[in-house]
Protein backbone atom coordinates (compact mmCIF):
# COMPACT_ATOMS: atom_id res chain seq x y z
CA UNK A 1 0.00 0.00 0.00
CA UNK A 2 1.22 3.45 -0.68
CA UNK A 3 2.21 5.64 1.94
CA UNK A 4 -0.87 7.65 3.32
CA UNK A 5 -3.32 6.29 1.20
CA UNK A 6 -6.69 4.23 2.40
CA UNK A 7 -6.22 0.83 3.65
CA UNK A 8 -7.84 -1.69 0.74
CA UNK A 9 -10.22 -3.58 2.50
CA UNK A 10 -12.60 -7.02 0.80
CA UNK A 11 -15.56 -7.95 2.81
CA UNK A 12 -16.91 -11.06 1.95
CA UNK A 13 -20.84 -11.93 3.08
CA UNK A 14 -23.89 -13.50 0.83
CA UNK A 15 -26.08 -11.37 2.89
CA UNK A 16 -26.55 -8.36 0.87
CA UNK A 17 -27.16 -5.83 4.14
CA UNK A 18 -24.70 -7.05 6.57
CA UNK A 19 -21.94 -6.45 3.34
CA UNK A 20 -23.81 -3.23 2.98
CA UNK A 21 -23.31 -2.40 6.38
CA UNK A 22 -19.93 -3.13 7.24
CA UNK A 23 -18.48 -1.81 3.76
CA UNK A 24 -20.44 1.10 5.03
CA UNK A 25 -19.19 1.64 8.45
CA UNK A 26 -15.52 0.31 7.15
CA UNK A 27 -16.23 3.63 4.13
CA UNK A 28 -16.82 5.93 6.97
CA UNK A 29 -13.55 4.87 8.86
CA UNK A 30 -11.73 6.39 5.43
CA UNK A 31 -10.93 2.38 4.17
CA UNK A 32 -11.54 1.99 0.30
CA UNK A 33 -13.86 -1.00 0.58
CA UNK A 34 -14.86 -3.75 -2.20
CA UNK A 35 -17.31 -6.76 -2.10
CA UNK A 36 -17.67 -9.97 -3.39
CA UNK A 37 -20.48 -12.73 -2.41
CA UNK A 38 -18.76 -15.85 -2.55
CA UNK A 39 -15.79 -17.44 -1.85
CA UNK A 40 -14.57 -17.28 -5.43
CA UNK A 41 -15.54 -13.86 -6.07
CA UNK A 42 -13.19 -13.62 -2.74
CA UNK A 43 -10.23 -15.25 -4.55
CA UNK A 44 -10.33 -13.61 -7.26
CA UNK A 45 -10.52 -10.24 -5.01
CA UNK A 46 -7.76 -10.80 -3.32
CA UNK A 47 -5.55 -11.65 -6.61
CA UNK A 48 -6.59 -8.83 -8.18
CA UNK A 49 -6.44 -6.20 -5.10
CA UNK A 50 -3.90 -7.79 -3.00
CA UNK A 51 -6.35 -6.05 0.10
CA UNK A 52 -4.73 -5.58 3.80
CA UNK A 53 -7.57 -6.67 5.35
CA UNK A 54 -10.57 -9.38 4.52
CA UNK A 55 -13.59 -9.75 6.72
CA UNK A 56 -14.96 -13.07 5.21
CA UNK A 57 -18.34 -14.87 6.02
CA UNK A 58 -17.31 -18.45 6.81
CA UNK A 59 -21.00 -19.65 5.24
CA UNK A 60 -20.81 -19.12 1.73
CA UNK A 61 -22.89 -20.26 -0.94
CA UNK A 62 -19.87 -22.57 -3.08
CA UNK A 63 -16.88 -22.59 -0.87
CA UNK A 64 -16.96 -21.98 2.96
CA UNK A 65 -14.47 -19.27 4.44
CA UNK A 66 -12.21 -21.87 6.37
CA UNK A 67 -11.52 -23.41 2.61
CA UNK A 68 -11.21 -19.79 1.18
CA UNK A 69 -8.50 -18.62 3.73
CA UNK A 70 -6.50 -22.11 2.95
CA UNK A 71 -6.62 -21.28 -0.63
CA UNK A 72 -5.72 -17.75 0.31
CA UNK A 73 -2.35 -18.77 1.43
CA UNK A 74 -2.00 -21.75 -0.82
CA UNK A 75 -1.54 -18.53 -3.28
CA UNK A 76 1.12 -16.89 -1.46
CA UNK A 77 -1.79 -14.28 0.02
CA UNK A 78 -0.86 -13.69 3.91
CA UNK A 79 -3.13 -10.44 4.74
CA UNK A 80 -5.25 -10.85 7.55
CA UNK A 81 -8.35 -12.13 7.33
CA UNK A 82 -11.19 -11.05 10.04
CA UNK A 83 -13.83 -14.65 10.33
CA UNK A 84 -17.43 -13.13 10.45
CA UNK A 85 -19.93 -15.59 10.98
CA UNK A 86 -23.03 -16.73 12.62
CA UNK A 87 -21.51 -20.02 13.80
CA UNK A 88 -20.57 -19.20 17.58
CA UNK A 89 -19.66 -22.80 18.34
CA UNK A 90 -16.40 -23.13 20.46
CA UNK A 91 -15.19 -25.82 18.10
CA UNK A 92 -15.70 -23.51 14.73
CA UNK A 93 -14.08 -20.33 16.52
CA UNK A 94 -10.72 -22.58 17.58
CA UNK A 95 -10.72 -23.68 13.66
CA UNK A 96 -10.59 -20.47 12.36
CA UNK A 97 -7.84 -18.96 14.30
CA UNK A 98 -5.45 -22.18 14.15
CA UNK A 99 -6.53 -22.22 10.39
CA UNK A 100 -4.32 -18.80 9.98
CA UNK A 101 -7.25 -16.36 10.71
CA UNK A 102 -6.43 -13.20 12.63
CA UNK A 103 -9.96 -12.74 14.32
CA UNK A 104 -13.43 -14.15 14.72
CA UNK A 105 -16.47 -12.33 14.86
CA UNK A 106 -19.36 -13.26 15.45
CA UNK A 107 -23.29 -12.06 14.46
CA UNK A 108 -24.71 -10.26 15.72
CA UNK A 109 -22.06 -7.73 15.99
CA UNK A 110 -21.24 -3.77 16.68
CA UNK A 111 -20.13 -2.14 13.86
CA UNK A 112 -17.78 -0.14 15.62
CA UNK A 113 -16.38 -3.03 17.18
CA UNK A 114 -15.96 -4.79 13.78
CA UNK A 115 -14.40 -1.54 12.51
CA UNK A 116 -11.95 -1.35 15.85
CA UNK A 117 -10.91 -4.79 15.17
CA UNK A 118 -10.09 -3.89 11.24
CA UNK A 119 -7.73 -1.22 12.33
CA UNK A 120 -6.30 -3.41 15.15
CA UNK A 121 -5.22 -5.84 12.29
CA UNK A 122 -4.17 -2.90 10.41
CA UNK A 123 -1.75 -1.92 12.61
CA UNK A 124 -0.40 -5.09 13.41
CA UNK A 125 0.74 -4.89 9.55
CA UNK A 126 1.78 -1.87 9.75
CA UNK A 127 -1.06 -0.72 7.09
CA UNK A 128 -3.17 1.65 9.08
CA UNK A 129 -3.49 5.13 8.71
CA UNK A 130 -5.77 5.62 11.70
CA UNK A 131 -4.34 8.09 14.36
CA UNK A 132 -5.50 6.54 17.94
CA UNK A 133 -5.37 10.75 18.61
CA UNK A 134 -8.46 12.93 16.85
CA UNK A 135 -8.74 16.79 17.17
CA UNK A 136 -11.08 18.92 16.33
CA UNK A 137 -10.23 22.69 17.46
CA UNK A 138 -9.49 22.12 21.04
CA UNK A 139 -11.34 18.80 21.56
CA UNK A 140 -9.61 15.91 21.65
CA UNK A 141 -10.16 12.13 22.10
CA UNK A 142 -7.45 9.66 22.39
CA UNK A 143 -8.66 5.92 21.69
CA UNK A 144 -5.30 4.60 23.57
CA UNK A 145 -6.33 6.28 26.88
CA UNK A 146 -9.86 6.24 26.11
CA UNK A 147 -10.21 9.64 27.11
CA UNK A 148 -12.40 13.11 25.97
CA UNK A 149 -10.88 16.91 27.15
CA UNK A 150 -12.49 19.78 25.63
CA UNK A 151 -9.68 22.77 26.18
CA UNK A 152 -7.53 20.34 28.26
CA UNK A 153 -10.59 19.94 30.80
CA UNK A 154 -11.26 16.10 30.58
CA UNK A 155 -14.85 15.12 29.94
CA UNK A 156 -16.59 12.34 30.45
CA UNK A 157 -18.62 10.28 28.75
CA UNK A 158 -20.69 7.11 29.10
CA UNK A 159 -19.49 4.45 26.17
CA UNK A 160 -22.23 5.24 23.94
CA UNK A 161 -21.54 8.70 23.99
CA UNK A 162 -17.95 8.20 23.16
CA UNK A 163 -18.63 5.90 20.64
CA UNK A 164 -21.03 8.72 19.49
CA UNK A 165 -18.55 11.37 19.61
CA UNK A 166 -15.83 9.48 17.98
CA UNK A 167 -18.18 8.85 14.94
CA UNK A 168 -18.85 12.19 14.70
CA UNK A 169 -15.08 13.35 15.06
CA UNK A 170 -13.92 10.71 12.11
CA UNK A 171 -16.91 12.28 9.89
CA UNK A 172 -15.61 15.53 10.92
CA UNK A 173 -17.66 18.19 8.35
CA UNK A 174 -19.56 15.79 7.17
CA UNK A 175 -23.53 15.27 7.88
CA UNK A 176 -24.03 12.29 9.30
CA UNK A 177 -28.02 10.97 8.61
CA UNK A 178 -29.70 9.57 11.96
CA UNK A 179 -29.70 6.17 10.53
CA UNK A 180 -26.47 6.34 9.66
CA UNK A 181 -25.66 7.01 13.41
CA UNK A 182 -27.94 4.24 14.34
CA UNK A 183 -26.40 1.64 12.48
CA UNK A 184 -22.66 3.06 13.70
CA UNK A 185 -23.27 3.45 17.52
CA UNK A 186 -25.77 0.74 18.28
CA UNK A 187 -25.57 -2.76 16.75
CA UNK A 188 -26.71 -3.12 12.75
CA UNK A 189 -30.34 -4.88 13.89
CA UNK A 190 -31.15 -2.17 16.40
CA UNK A 191 -34.35 -1.50 16.07
CA UNK A 192 -35.14 1.14 17.89
CA UNK A 193 -36.71 4.72 16.48
CA UNK A 194 -34.23 7.66 15.47
CA UNK A 195 -35.49 9.86 18.91
CA UNK A 196 -32.70 8.05 20.59
CA UNK A 197 -30.21 9.48 18.48
CA UNK A 198 -31.65 12.85 19.50
CA UNK A 199 -31.55 11.98 23.56
CA UNK A 200 -27.92 10.90 23.35
CA UNK A 201 -26.96 13.81 20.90
CA UNK A 202 -28.22 16.20 23.48
CA UNK A 203 -26.81 14.74 25.86
CA UNK A 204 -23.01 14.70 23.71
CA UNK A 205 -23.85 18.42 23.40
CA UNK A 206 -24.48 19.05 27.43
CA UNK A 207 -20.77 18.14 27.52
CA UNK A 208 -19.03 18.55 24.87
CA UNK A 209 -20.07 21.71 23.76
CA UNK A 210 -20.43 23.42 27.26
CA UNK A 211 -18.43 26.09 26.28
CA UNK A 212 -17.87 28.64 23.17
CA UNK A 213 -17.83 27.62 19.87
CA UNK A 214 -20.20 25.40 19.50
CA UNK A 215 -19.18 22.09 17.45
CA UNK A 216 -22.08 19.66 16.92
CA UNK A 217 -24.25 21.30 14.86
CA UNK A 218 -28.11 20.11 13.69
CA UNK A 219 -28.61 19.37 9.88
CA UNK A 220 -32.37 20.08 9.74
CA UNK A 221 -34.28 17.41 7.93
CA UNK A 222 -30.86 15.21 7.85
CA UNK A 223 -28.78 14.59 10.70
CA UNK A 224 -25.98 16.24 12.66
CA UNK A 225 -22.05 17.59 12.00
CA UNK A 226 -19.46 18.23 13.97
CA UNK A 227 -17.84 21.15 12.67
CA UNK A 228 -14.23 23.04 13.84
CA UNK A 229 -15.77 27.14 13.62
CA UNK A 230 -14.98 28.95 10.79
Amino acid sequence: MAPNSAPNIVVVDDEENISFLVSSALRMADMTVETAATGQDALQAAERLRPDVMVLDVMLPDIDGFEVLRLLRQRGLHMPVLFLTARTDTADRVKGLTSGGDDYITKPFALEELVARVQVALRRTGSSTADARLQVADLVLDDDAHLVQRGGEIIHLTPTEYKMCRLLMTNCGRVLSRAQILDHVWDYDFEGESAIVETFVSSLRKKVDHVEPRLIHTVRGIGYSLRPPP
